[in-house]
């Protein structure tokens, strides 16, 4: 018995290479299509002249109906609201799939980069407590380590669980890999100075690794700060989340405190430990301010939304400055706790202003009166 099959028929606009069949059978393989047997895909219009491996590991992962997804979105909430939407956040964009992250991270890369920071700071540590390096640090660092190094390490925590849940509201792929990996980079820094404070507690008699969450919890020097980093942890806006970290908190007072008193003061207290442990927070705040400012900027060059984006992100600015401001100033004390005083409150706040200003002017946002003054 034999089995009847469709004629098979050549269009003659498309060329020979690529010729359409019409058949019977929807097996994989039975057809064949321009590029199919390439392992480049080539279904997205890369940025640049060639697409990157970024791009083709991230960008469409997650699917989207305004794309590809012709039955519209497969499951949704039980109030309606579909697997992803544009509405988790009040800024507009005319493409959210325009944007690429600058570090063009994806899991690999991350993954590798994690490792090797992972690897340098855990050799600087062994070879400080080989050498008994902290053993010899000055006795009212230790303090200032105890105390508000521990303090701080709960800052970061809280800032990396708002970036947690912000990233899954992102609209595509694209913009949740660069929140996560954000998110990711905040938990690794918070680990390595619980670990670190507890590696250099065994060398140090009487030193409490446990102490800085009660300065955390009970401080009036970190009590704005903890109002500040819960304020972002409450917002509901994905994006507001993200901008009021690296746009506001950051620079006013994240850098603040790592840059312009931990690494400034630490060489002087007889401690070159602790600064390499912080500078990894330094280099990945430089790749996540870069991926910030680059989505901020599409945002307000939109064709269409720019007006409505600028003003948004402006009133983001004032509400999260004002908090940082205070936030920022409540911690003056700590610079004046170490015996030898090389770092100044004044020019590490004036720094952080001045950061705060070319980044505002990057994005053409206005920058508040409190963070000036």
């Amino acid at each position: 018995m034999t089995t009847a099959t469709a004629p098979v028929k050549a269009t003659a606009a498309l060329p020979p290479t690529v010729a359409y069949t019409e058949l019977n059978s929807g097996a994989a393989g039975a057809a064949k299509f321009a590029g199919s047997d390439s392992r480049k895909y080539n279904y997205y219009t890369p940025k640049g002249r060639k697409a990157t491996h970024y791009e083709d590991m991230t960008l469409d992962v997650q699917p989207d109906p305004k794309r590809y997804l012709l039955q519209d979105w497969i499951i949704a909430f039980a109030d309606g609201t579909p697997t992803y939407s544009e509405k988790w956040t009040a800024a507009l964009s005319s493409d959210w799939h325009a944007y690429r992250a600058v570090d063009e991270e994806w899991e690999r890369t991350h993954y590798q980069r994690q490792s090797t920071i992972c690897g340098m700071i855990a050799q600087a540590v062994e070879n400080g407590r080989r050498s008994g390096a902290p053993g010899r640090f000055d006795k009212a660092w230790v303090k200032v380590l105890e105390k508000h190094l521990g303090a701080y390490k709960h800052a970061e925590f809280g800032l990396a669980t708002s970036l947690m849940h912000a990233q899954r509201y992102g609209y595509t792929q694209m913009v949740n890999s660069t929140i996560l990996t954000n998110s990711s980079y905040k938990f690794r820094f918070s680990q390595d100075l619980t670990l670190y404070l507890g590696d250099i507690g065994l060398d140090i008699p009487g030193f409490d690794a446990e102490v800085g969450k009660t300065h955390w919890m009970e401080d009036p020097i970190w009590q704005p700060t903890r109002q500040l980093v819960e304020t972002i942890g409450g917002a509901e806006d994905f994006l507001e989340k993200y901008f009021a970290i690296n746009i506001v908190f950051e620079p006013l007072v994240g850098e603040l405190f790592r840059s312009g008193f931990v690494m400034q003061a630490a060489a002087s207290q007889n401690d070159f430990i602790t600064p390499t442990v912080v500078s990894s927070a330094e280099g990945d705040y430089q790749r996540n301010l870069a991926n910030t400012v680059e989505m901020l900027h599409m945002l307000v060059s939109d064709p269409v939304h720019a007006a409505h984006n600028t003003a948004l992100f402006n009133r983001w600015l004032k509400t999260y400055g004002d908090l940082a401001v205070a936030a920022a100033k409540n911690l003056q004390p700590i610079w004046s706790l170490p015996h030898t005083k090389v770092a100044h409150f004044t020019d590490a706040y004036a720094a952080s202003v001045d950061r705060m200003r070319n980044i505002a002017s990057q994005l053409g946002l206005d920058l508040p009166a409190s963070i000036s003054a």
